[in-house]
């Protein structure tokens, strides 16, 4: 759940007025990066450490270590440079009202008198978050305060929305980017036609295994590295008896009967690492989020051993009342030698883009 922002003055900034057509560029730069306009001194010191801390923590259910965002200080130079930041999907305006940095005139430009005021000398603090501010799918937000450490103390009271909406924005950009070539609507189809429910498909997945109440895909990048994503799914579950360890019981279950090594093995959850598990509402549906790690295990003489495979994976199990049906959608990766954190953030879209028959009948009957 997103948190109370800590004050929000959306007044001290420009106006958001509707335009029928936007003719802005999107915006630019890299996937899971946060560019934070700063001056060097805050950087370095108490604010820096807390917009690293809790705005890019390390990602603990990955095989190695990864923060959530990369973070990259950059300053304002000049008008040219300025104008370049303007440009990135995410950025963070983050300057102490109290000093004569660039990047604290360019907050004061900003803000009427009255505000700037209130800030340096009554102790006000803004955390403003502002979508499409300078161009399209760009998520910007405004860190304003008196001195580093009061900044640097609402970053920490408002870090989970500020994650939280970095981190959708990039899913729904990297939804675009995922889909808008090659898309394989015909397999969309066969899924609403067989299970009642559908997930966008990228156009290099095929389907490993269909049965009656599982769908298996893969996508294939080489011989040494793929990803999978499957659905399940049961008429047969009371939602109270829907919790982490029915999911990750019925995952195992699954993954053993269906995804197996070339020479032998089966996948499983490693418990031998730390589960990642929230309650959570799944396009506004009752479930919970699971990460962790899988890894190939197999039997021999009766004992239990390493096939030397593994990696990340992301579980959503949820109740979707109106059909009384419960599912679980999971997304893994096997890709060894790259980082796992934007792979498994395309499981995360996939698993997003899931409607039901009754809800894509209702779309088509509004839209027409």
């Amino acid at each position: 759940m997103r948190p109370t922002l800590f004050l929000l003055l959306a007044l001290i900034l420009f106006g958001t007025g509707c335009e029928a057509l936007d003719v802005r560029p999107r915006a630019v730069g890299r996937e899971g990066e946060i560019i934070v306009v700063t001056d060097s001194a805050s950087w370095n010191g108490e604010l820096g450490d807390a917009l690293r801390g809790e705005l890019s923590p390390y990602i603990g259910t990955l095989p190695a270590p990864e923060r959530m965002f990369a973070l990259r200080r950059m300053g304002i130079v000049n008008r040219r440079s300025l104008n370049l930041l303007r440009k990135q999907k995410n950025v963070i305006f983050a300057a102490p009202l109290s000093d004569s940095t660039r990047e604290s005139q360019f907050m004061q430009q900003i803000l009427d008198a009255e505000a700037t005021e209130s800030v340096i000398n009554g102790g006000t603090v803004a955390v403003v978050g502002r979508r499409d501010e300078f161009a399209q799918a760009q998520q910007v937000y405004y860190l304003i305060g008196r001195d580093a450490g009061a900044i640097a103390q609402a970053v920490r009271q408002n870090a989970e929305g500020i994650r939280y909406n970095f981190n959708t924005i990039t899913r729904q950009r990297l939804q675009r980017d995922m889909f808008e070539k090659g898309r394989q609507f015909e397999m969309e189809q066969r899924l609403v036609d067989t299970h009642s429910f559908a997930v966008n498909v990228q156009h290099d997945y095929v389907i490993a295994a269909d049965t009656t109440n599982f769908v298996w895909m893969r996508r294939i990048v080489s011989s040494d590295s793929w990803r999978s994503f499957f659905a399940w799914y049961t008429d047969d579950l009371s939602p109270a008896d829907l919790d982490v360890d029915w999911a990750l019981a019925v995952r195992d279950r699954l993954s053993t009967a269906y995804v197996q090594g070339n020479m032998g093995g089966h996948v499983e959850v490693d418990l031998r690492r730390p589960l990642e598990s929230d309650n959570i509402d799944f396009l506004g549906r009752f479930g919970y989020e699971i990460r962790g790690l899988w890894h190939m295990v197999g039997y021999e003489n009766g004992r239990k051993v390493e096939y030397g495979m593994g990696g990340p994976f992301l579980l959503y199990a949820f109740y979707d009342e109106d059909t009384g049906r419960t599912y679980v959608l999971d997304g893994m990766v096997f890709a060894p030698g790259y980082e796992k954190r934007e792979f498994l953030r395309q499981m995360e879209v996939i698993a997003h883009t899931f409607r039901t028959a009754e809800e894509i009948a209702a779309r088509a009957e509004a839209a027409e």
